[in-house]
């Protein structure tokens, strides 16, 4: 399976890179996960509870960080096992890159299932793959607005119905 997409985040290049590599904002925003706990350098231990199609299992199984250019890339190559549910193990490739609204997520996944997983198919196991890659972005996104604040969006926004209430009301701003 390949998949790949990129995602503007509202917090700078700094700010992404230390979540991503923070084990406990993984915990949170990773679908299912109970436990990242770091094992040595660059590498982690994680947990997660899955279900795809009729099939649930807890895997368990371990990241490692590599080509590491902080803090703009890196590779995670990752594997896991979850019992007679079988096996997922892969890598992604991470550019954080910065720009005018914060700095824009992309990443290419390349990853191979076994066992029960891989028998049901390659569209049920994609649109899976898909919706825990939204499910992770939506809950990335809100637990960076937690810790950064949208502080800078939203005045401007206010600015921005000010100047248009302004505008119908005939009374301009005084420069």
């Amino acid at each position: 399976m390949e998949m790949q997409g990129s995602r503007q985040l509202a917090v700078t290049q700094q700010q992404a890179w230390d979540a991503l590599n923070d084990p406990e904002v993984l915990k949170l925003c990773i679908p299912g996960c109970d436990k990242v706990e770091a094992t040595g350098e660059n590498q982690y231990a994680i947990g997660m509870a899955l279900k795809i199609g009729p099939v649930s299992a807890k895997f368990g199984g371990k990241i490692l960080l590599s080509d590491i250019v902080a803090p703009a890339s890196y590779t995670i190559a990752f594997e896991g096992q979850g019992g007679v549910a079988g096996f997922g193990k892969g890598s992604a490739k991470v550019n954080l890159v910065p720009n005018d609204e914060g700095c824009e997520l992309q990443y290419a996944v390349q990853a191979q299932v076994g066992g029960k997983v891989a028998q049901l198919g390659q569209r049920l196991i994609d649109g899976a793959a898909k919706s825990l890659s939204e499910d992770f972005f939506k809950r990335f996104d809100n637990e960076m607005r937690k810790r950064h604040g949208v502080a800078d969006e939203e005045p401007a926004e206010e600015e921005k119905k000010a100047g248009w209430l302004a505008k119908l009301t005939g009374k301009g701003k005084e420069a």
